[in-house]
């Protein structure tokens, strides 16, 4: 069967984690649902990032999969992962997409029983093993996440169109980041200054002074958003600021940061989750890129956003790094302070004339 000819009732989509990734698969989510417009179209996803998806327009439901409950004794943790995959096959999905490639969603695959199960070739952890259809993308090493999902979405007659984020945006969170923000002068700088690879992590010292650059040139306000294990990465930063900030680091839900995030006029921010609901919200990104690089995972959409270290093992794709993180030291507030000036001049331009 050619996948262009398959019309499904009950799309599965697996995609649990974590945050950035989720952001990226977001435009096969609306693809699809043009595709197939009377389909029900679930989300697998990890609990923690359920919801930043609750009421998408484009989604019927999600199943959130609790990866916490592995964490518990043996036996409870196995009885999970029965429950959970004897849910998936009552659902009776026609089609399985699996964006992942690792071994749990391809045994969700496998569990689900759908007649269709669609993957990537190259799929890790031996989950291709479980798909009817492996998609192999020879170019997935040059090209960028976004644009290597949505191969997906063309074997599927899906990607005929233009890419579209589109982000669940509540009113009653935007009005209340709106009233967080109230009271900060303009423009607001939104930071995200952890990460959970220490490779991505640059430093605090880099992040305030390239704040304390912009408000010297432009005034404005610094908010720090974030998780909770970023707090005190933000506390430094915040110490070494000149003039006014709010840290919401830890303390804002996915719906209240997306919420944030749309308020902001620019967000710099290391190569996480945040930066890149930023771009998916489209609003201007500037974010140092070190172990990673910019072709493959950068802020989508935002030319010239991401800046890249030029030692010689930049985009390693480490989390720990051999060479005592001399990108750190080569990437400096001055390589950013470019492009954050061009969207802070941008900015200011579109005040005035407003």
């Amino acid at each position: 069967m050619l996948l262009t000819d398959v019309e499904p009732r009950r799309i599965a989509l697996l995609k649990p984690s974590a945050l950035g990734d989720i952001v990226h698969a977001l435009p096969v989510l609306t693809a699809l649902r043009e595709r197939f417009p009377a389909a029900q179209i679930s989300w697998v996803v990890n609990k923690a990032y359920e919801p930043l998806l609750a009421g998408h327009p484009h989604l019927t439901d999600t199943i959130a999969f609790d990866r916490g409950a592995f964490k518990k004794s043996p036996i409870r943790a196995a009885r999970y992962a029965l429950q959970f995959l004897d849910a998936l096959r009552k659902r009776r999905f026609d089609l399985v997409i699996d964006l992942q490639g690792l071994l749990r969603t391809g045994l969700m695959c496998a569990a689900s029983g759908a007649p269709v199960r669609v993957g990537f070739a190259n799929a890790r952890e031996g989950s291709r093993h479980f798909y009817t259809h492996r998609i192999a993308v020879p170019d997935a090493d040059q090209i960028h996440a976004v644009d290597r999902y949505w191969r997906i979405a063309s074997v599927l007659g899906a990607g005929g169109g233009a890419k579209r984020f589109v982000v669940p945006l509540r009113s009653e969170e935007l009005e209340a980041a709106a009233r967080d923000l109230a009271t900060l002068p303009r423009p607001w700088l939104a930071l995200a200054v952890g990460s959970r690879w220490v490779t991505k992590c640059w430093p605090p010292a880099h992040f305030a002074e390239l704040a304390n650059r912009a408000r010297a040139a432009f005034d404005g306000s610094v908010i720090f958003v974030g998780v909770a294990d970023d707090t005190a990465a933000s506390a430094e930063t915040a110490r070494a600021l000149r003039g006014p900030y709010l840290d919401l680091t830890g303390k804002t839900s996915l719906p209240r940061l997306a919420a944030v995030l749309a308020r902001a006029d620019v967000v710099v921010a290391n190569d996480t989750g945040p930066l890149h609901l930023a771009a998916a919200l489209g609003r201007p990104c500037v974010a140092p890129y070190t172990c990673t690089l910019v072709a493959r995972h950068g802020p989508y959409g935002v030319p010239g956003g991401g800046v890249e270290t030029a030692v010689a093992c930049h985009g390693s794709y480490l989390k720990q790094c051999p060479n005592s993180l001399v990108c750190m030291p080569d990437l400096t507030p001055d390589k950013l302070w470019g492009p954050l000036r061009a969207v802070l001049e941008s900015w200011a331009n579109t005040s005035r004339s407003a």
